[in-house]
């Protein structure tokens, strides 16, 4: 169940049904509280279902408290995958204290929380969530390391992204694939590349957002505009990964995240902030973390890349070792476990 899924061929592929619904991620939207609930309850009505397993914090608050009778009424087993909890220590003292309540009361409506880095493990069982037998930590939902691989991408590809962009040998890429939005803070990488002073060296965002215009402004007024591409929504992330010298990103929150993992997969070194998720997946020397909003720290990082090639190669390397806890089969390996269990009772 998901809004817009109608719409979206690859689901249609991959899914015996779907189910359309009306909500959005904003918690502030009545819609979730009126039309959501009632499609949900049918459905699993319907269907009679076994599991229901749910993602993405809004979504799963609105269906675990939609189901609450229903699964007093039949067997059923609801699970919930926490992509970073909205409370957190960089957060917003008041709204961490919402949340959390939040995230205790749903879990009185839960049967099983999957949590997906080692910070969120911890907080869910200080907390006491869900009771400790009911708490499974799994690295993320899993990354293809077939399709994200530096061997399924020839030089000519990476050669024809970089030509697209005008660069040439001489011009190192830094990338970052992400959401133009606040929680990102995209206008660090601009103001650490403005920081870095030198001229030759590109960065590209991938990506779109609330942002957009707003970082094209700040790229002109840091007179970096040549050296900024603004690529947009792109379905050639892992070449433009292979393309580049190290990714970036700079977030003040994540859960676990996937271009992380992605470039990592691609031998494809990191700077990172250092936060959940992102901390799990660049420690021991995958990658270079800097405290969020560090500029200079941005800046410094980017110059470590550009003067230590042959290191970052080899961290690159590293990196795609650390991925295989991540694999898709592994992931897929670890739900069918908890399924099995799940089922059992």
């Amino acid at each position: 169940m998901a809004c817009g899924v109608s719409q979206n061929a690859q689901c249609l592929e991959a899914f015996d049904h779907v189910w359309e619904i009306e909500w959005s991620r904003n918690p502030l939207d009545i819609q979730n509280l009126i039309s959501a609930p009632q499609t949900i309850r049918k459905v699993v009505e319907l269907e009679q279902y076994d599991i229901v397993h749910v993602h993405t914090p809004v979504a799963a608050f609105v269906t675990r408290n939609a189901l609450r009778d229903v699964k007093r009424q039949q067997k059923l087993q609801v699970i919930y995958t926490a992509h970073g909890f909205h409370f957190h220590p960089l957060g917003n003292p008041l709204k961490n204290t919402i949340f959390l309540s939040l995230e205790k009361l749903a879990g009185l409506w839960t049967d099983y929380l999957v949590v997906i880095n080692r910070e969120d493990e911890l907080a869910a069982k200080h907390y006491q969530i869900l009771p400790l037998n009911k708490i499974r930590y799994m690295p993320g939902i899993g990354i293809d390391l077939e399709h994200y691989s530096a061997n399924a991408f020839s030089e000519a590809e990476v050669q024809q992204v970089r030509q697209e962009m005008g660069l040439s040998n001489e011009n190192p890429l830094f990338l970052a694939v992400m959401e133009l939005i606040p929680r990102k803070r995209p206008q660090d990488i601009l103001k650490a590349l403005a920081e870095l002073a030198r001229s030759n060296v590109h960065c590209a965002l991938a990506g779109g957002g609330l942002m957009s215009e707003k970082m094209k402004q700040l790229a002109s007024d840091l007179g970096i505009s040549n050296q900024v591409h603004f690529l947009g929504d792109r379905r050639d992330i892992p070449t433009l990964m292979r393309a580049s010298l190290a990714t970036l990103l700079t977030s003040q929150q994540e859960g676990l995240p996937r271009s992380v993992m992605e470039s990592l997969s691609m031998e494809t070194p990191v700077i990172g902030t250092e936060i959940r998720g992102t901390q799990d997946l660049l420690k021991d020397g995958c990658g270079l973390l800097v405290k969020v909003g560090d500029i200079k720290g941005i800046s410094e990082a980017m110059a470590w890349y550009l003067e230590h090639p042959e290191e970052a190669k080899a961290m690159g390397r590293l990196g795609r070792e650390r991925m295989k806890e991540y694999d898709l089969q592994h992931i897929i390996k670890l739900h069918q476990e908890l399924y099995t269990e799940a089922l059992s009772q």
